[in-house]
């Protein structure tokens, strides 16, 4: 049931099982979940950047803390891992099968997508309703985030996730039934995205205890979210090749199996571990959604990196969200706006590969700041109204910058107190998500009244205006927490 992991990356929105629109994610990877959080047994590394007597970065270790403890059920092999880069984390083995059900679902939900919004067409001949196959997704996403959020601690991580891929398989397999209802088919397309928050915050949560929470976590993290980007880039063109030869409820079935395949690898190849919540002197009061959300956001540095990851996205969405009519504009061609739409996922992918191979987890932590700053600058290219070369330069250097994202996930991990992670990292992906809706839908309204190009670089500025002042809270609570 594993999708793309949600990210602060434009062309990554969450897709866990059925999880609505393109990501994001990245959000968005089953099973051992990339985010925060500290496993259950063997002994963790020391944090690379945690080098006592060094001067605080901003989300990077802090001086005077312990070193994380280690992750229960991690691989004896860990420590390695964090050292050798993105091998290293290929040579846990239980990330194995981890990595290979998040490809095989987010293939899946790709390929999904199309067919549901082909067979609602041709159902129906609305392009409303086959629009809304991707629309409808939003609200149950939300608000199966929000209600969700606490059974990601209540419940052993590995049930949750097995739970939530046999779920969206039974939906998909519903929808590929000969003769069901249009009407039907979007409530199953609800209840698969309804599910999506819970199992990406789960499967965040359980990576740090697959992996550690150091640099082997932020890693292993920024694969999944690769693979979710790189969904985005293949998974439709497969999609559209499949359907030259299957129909789409036949597409929609190999969808159903990709789901169960993934459950069979999470079941069969990571490790049962007992509920976050259990024995960790869970309070009373965490226990309803709200309280949960308080929890997580009355913590003054865990909301100010929660805040710093939902939204820059939000900003960095509008280009896309305007893509087509800017580039209709130029009078752009069908294959020079599929080139546009691809810069962006290509840039993120080359700057997580980048951060990930070529800086050590130090590197990362110090450039987190300044690369988070400069972000969405590249977008003020806009303002000057660039043809396609400079504007797919624009783009791809505006994907680049994603590589912030690394140095935030251990800030991230670092912040979360371990009886809320499961919770802060399911209510992460959901306000990532839904955001990266409304600056969609913002962008458009604004773009209604104003040129595209001023719509976009507007954003830049604003959008830089707001990360600098969350950036400044962020350094403002980088202190020792007791």
């Amino acid at each position: 049931m594993s999708t793309a992991e949600p990210s602060p990356s434009p062309a990554t929105t969450a897709t866990g099982p059925g999880a609505p629109g393109r990501d994001p994610s990245p959000d968005a990877a089953p099973r051992s979940a990339t985010v925060p959080g500290g496993s259950s047994g063997s002994s963790r590394a020391p944090s690379a950047d945690a080098t006592p007597g060094s001067a605080p970065v901003p989300g990077g270790s802090v001086p005077g803390r312990a070193p994380a403890a280690a992750a229960p059920g991690a691989d004896p092999g860990q420590g390695a891992a964090e050292a050798v880069g993105y091998r290293g984390v290929f040579r846990v083995g239980e990330f194995r099968p981890v990595f290979a059900a998040h490809l095989l679902s987010v293939l899946g939900v790709v390929i999904a997508e199309i067919s549901l919004t082909v067979l609602v067409y041709r159902a129906t001949g609305s392009p409303l309703l086959s629009a809304l196959t991707f629309a409808l997704g939003f609200l149950p996403y939300a608000l199966g985030g929000t209600l969700l959020a606490p059974l990601a601690d209540r419940l052993p991580a590995r049930r949750v996730l097995v739970g939530c891929d046999l779920v969206c398989a039974a939906c998909a397999a519903a929808m590929a039934v000969p003769g069901t209802p249009v009407a039907l088919l979007l409530v199953l397309r609800c209840a698969m995205a309804f599910v999506a928050p819970l199992f990406q915050g789960t499967r965040s949560a359980s990576l740090a205890d697959v992996l550690g929470a150091g640099d082997a976590y932020v890693l292993g993290r920024s694969l999944l979210r690769m693979v979710a980007q790189s969904a985005q880039l293949i998974g439709f063109g497969l999609g559209g090749l499949l359907l030259t030869v299957l129909a789409p409820r036949g597409a929609i079935l190999l969808t159903a199996a990709g789901f169960l395949g993934s459950a069979a690898l999470l079941r069969l190849g990571t490790r049962a571990r007992p509920a976050r919540s259990a024995g960790a002197g869970r309070r009373p009061d965490r226990g309803s959604p709200l309280a949960g959300l308080r929890a997580v956001l009355g913590h003054r540095r865990l909301r100010a990196l929660t805040l710093l990851s939902w939204l820059p996205p939000l900003f960095v969405v509008v280009p896309e969200a305007l893509l087509t009519p800017y580039a209709t504009g130029l009078g752009v061609s069908t294959a020079g706006l599929g080139l546009l739409m691809c810069a962006m996922p290509v840039g993120a992918i080359a700057g997580e590969v980048w951060a990930g191979s070529a800086l050590t987890a130090r590197t990362r932590s110090r450039i987190t700041a300044p690369l988070a700053a400069v972000s969405l600058l590249p977008l003020l290219a806009y303002a000057v109204r660039p043809g396609l070369p400079l504007l797919w330069g624009t783009l791809v250097l505006a994907g680049l910058a994603h590589a912030y994202t690394l140095g935030l996930d251990q800030w991230y991990v670092e912040a979360v107190p371990e009886e809320l992670r499961g919770r802060a990292m399911t209510l992460l992906s959901t306000g990532l998500m839904t955001l990266q809706g409304v600056g969609m839908a913002l962008a458009g309204v604004a773009a209604e009244f104003l040129p595209v190009h001023v719509v976009v670089a507007s954003a830049a500025v604003l959008g830089t205006g707001v990360v600098l002042l969350l950036l400044a809270e962020v350094r403002r609570t980088d202190a020792p927490r007791v």
